[in-house]
């Protein structure tokens, strides 16, 4: 991806979250020069990749095949004295603009949709050997047991989430012509680099053109502590 898209898919998301009163925390704001003054103190955010995290997939297509996210806190898996294991993260989903299939053999997640359009979200039980199967899958959505066929799919409204549990393949989207979607996550400890495991294999991070000074730098690419 270009730098100079990032910046502006960046400055996108934090419009957005203004519109609906979304606070993001102080080092949303940083700077690549401010990162460069930042010591030990700021490991916590270097180590659990909090931050803004904007991914293509190395696809090069954003706006088809592509995710706008800042984690907001996490835990560490491999961390046997952090007592916190759980994550948030806020979202942005354009219309259209596809994650595409993946699961977790650890994390439990609740999807919320915070505001703005529509969330499609389709779903695959997957076996033990990881392959999608035919069976339907059992959902909670706001509280409330669900069974979905096999490839079927759950429509958030503002206001509504679904709880996705290991094993289960889902996929989701902004739903054409309802809006771009603010998207919450709560869910038990995040870790992208062992718990992810997608379908079709793709890389989690872009690459990246440096055509543009960095407006923010992105949650992998923070300077070691001066």
């Amino acid at each position: 991806m270009k730098r100079s898209d990032i910046n502006r898919y960046l400055n996108d998301a934090k419009e957005l979250f203004a519109k609906y009163g979304f606070k993001l925390p102080p080092f949303a704001f940083w700077s690549a020069g401010d990162w460069e003054t930042k010591g030990s103190d700021a490991d916590e955010i270097r180590s659990r990749r909090l931050g803004w995290d904007i991914t293509d997939f190395r696809e090069g297509r954003f706006l088809e095949l592509g995710l706008t996210l800042f984690t907001i806190r996490n835990g560490r898996i491999d961390d046997p004295s952090n007592r916190k294991m759980y994550a948030e993260k806020i979202m942005v989903v354009r219309e259209g603009q596809v994650t595409p299939f993946h699961f977790h053999w650890m994390k439990t997640e609740d999807i919320i949709n915070r505001g703005g359009g529509e969330l499609v979200v389709e779903l695959h039980q997957a076996d033990k050997d990881e392959k999608m199967t035919d069976q339907p899958v059992r959902v909670s959505t706001d509280g409330v047991v669900r069974e979905v066929k096999a490839g079927g799919s759950v429509t958030l409204k503002p206001g509504e989430s679904i709880t996705l549990v290991p094993y289960v393949y889902h996929k989701f989207y902004g739903k054409k012509g309802a809006g771009t979607c603010m998207i919450g996550e709560v869910s038990s400890v995040n870790d992208d680099a062992t718990d992810n495991r997608f379908f079709d294999p793709l890389p989690r991070y872009p690459g990246v053109e440096e055509d543009a000074s960095p407006v923010h730098l992105l949650c992998n690419q923070y300077p070691p502590a001066r």
